[in-house]
């Protein structure tokens, strides 16, 4: 079944995660995605290898249902590809600040001057407009400059996620504002330039922690897996495993009081309130890490689940592949790779269920360059031509 963006061309000149990922967004919903990395493979591609042509498990995520094609642009001759290529699409996607934008010729204005209702959808770490625009980074400065590190792991040692929670969320931001973009070009013929950026995007993440402390100056610090506006919330140790549970709320507090016996609590002004909870967090966390102590991980989350006092396991990434709900919801799909793998790779599929439009893994990453000579033949080039252009090295 087509996707409902069949019919829609993208350029994917993304590097690591925020560009490609927001092109695999659309990819997933039908557009014909194009990857176009650098002769000898974008830096992206190598990172944590794990096919046997050394092509890496990022890129395996972020690559699917693309094709791909090699391309130098800083030639005259890659220089006419890319106007052609331009000419065939409606969106491009960049992951990079203004000027190296500027430098490969896919700013805005060079674009629109190709086609002039192109969408450009770039990404950048520290966003335009101020005296960092054009540094370049990774999650982590977004994470750092953001608070979240410092609101993160043992308190006075800033922490960084590992999961790059930045990198995808400006992805998925980028995705949604391609298709706003595309809704406004239909309305009006107008094309635009969006763009993302890791910080503005770790700002949003953390800005209730801002809006608190600028208007109560409540200078809070890292409290580890403690949650602070409530308790307890923490990852506990049960007799054969971790579990993290969460108490937020006067009726899950009056349950989970039931739960571990401590009825009480419930007319103790120390926990009268989320707020109060919170800053005496450490005196029920204890109780309840006794409490888990006493049980299994499946006891206990068997006991929370009854009364509905929210609960899961902490799983080891290989826990987390087998695990029995994991695997019926679907998510993570066994996908082929043409580059050679020891067996199919769990690839996580597009992650919202829609009823009529569904997001769908169609085929894996493409292997470096594959669909190179028929995209340029669809672009008119004679084989001929596309050998003369792998010989000066254009693609």
């Amino acid at each position: 079944m087509p996707g409902v963006l069949d019919g829609v061309r993208v350029l994917d000149f993304g590097r690591y995660i925020a560009g490609p990922y927001c092109a695999t967004h659309l990819a997933d919903l039908g557009a014909d995605v194009i990857r176009i990395e650098k002769l000898d493979g974008s830096e992206d591609r190598w990172v944590a290898p794990v096919a046997h042509d050394g092509s890496g498990a990022m890129f395996l995520q972020a690559a699917r249902n693309k094709r791909g094609m090699t391309l130098n642009p800083m030639k005259p001759e890659g220089r006419d590809i890319l106007r052609k290529l331009v000419e065939t699409a409606d969106v491009v996607v960049a992951n990079m600040p203004e000027e190296g934008l500027v430098a490969m010729g896919v700013d805005y204005e060079s674009l629109k001057a190709i086609k002039e209702d192109i969408i450009l959808a770039s990404n950048n770490v520290f966003a335009s407009g101020g005296p960092w625009s054009d540094r370049v980074g990774f999650d982590g400065l977004a994470q750092a400059m953001s608070g979240a590190a410092a609101m993160s792991g043992p308190e006075g040692h800033p922490t960084r996620t590992i999961a790059p929670f930045a990198d995808f969320c400006s992805a998925t931001l980028g995705a949604m504002a391609v298709l706003a973009a595309i809704i406004h070009k239909m309305k009006t013929g107008e094309g635009q330039h969006v763009e993302t950026a890791l910080l503005k995007t770790a700002l949003m993440m953390t800005n209730s922690l801002a809006v608190e402390q600028a208007l109560l100056e409540v200078d809070r610090v890292s409290t580890h897996n403690r949650g602070q506006t409530g308790a307890p919330n923490d990852i506990f140790q049960c007799g054969d495993g971790w579990i993290i549970a969460a108490v937020i709320g006067a009726p899950l507090f009056e349950r989970w009081c039931r739960l571990v016996g401590r009825e009480d609590l419930l007319n103790d002004d120390r926990f009268k309130d989320d707020e109060a909870r919170g800053n005496n967090r450490d005196v029920l966390c204890e109780i309840m890490a006794e409490w888990c102590a006493a049980r299994s991980v499946d006891e206990a989350l068997a006991a929370l689940a009854e009364l509905k006092v929210p609960a899961a396991p902490a799983l080891s990434i290989p826990e987390t592949l087998e695990h029995e709900h994991i695997e019926a919801i679907g998510i993570l799909q066994d996908t082929d790779y043409g580059g050679g793998l020891s067996k199919p790779a769990p690839i996580a599929g597009f992650p919202v269920t829609m009823s009529a439009t569904p997001g769908t893994i169609r085929r894996g990453a493409p292997t470096l360059g594959e669909h190179t000579d028929e995209l340029l033949e669809e672009l008119g080039f004679t084989p001929e031509e596309i050998s003369e252009l792998r010989t000066i090295r254009v693609v």
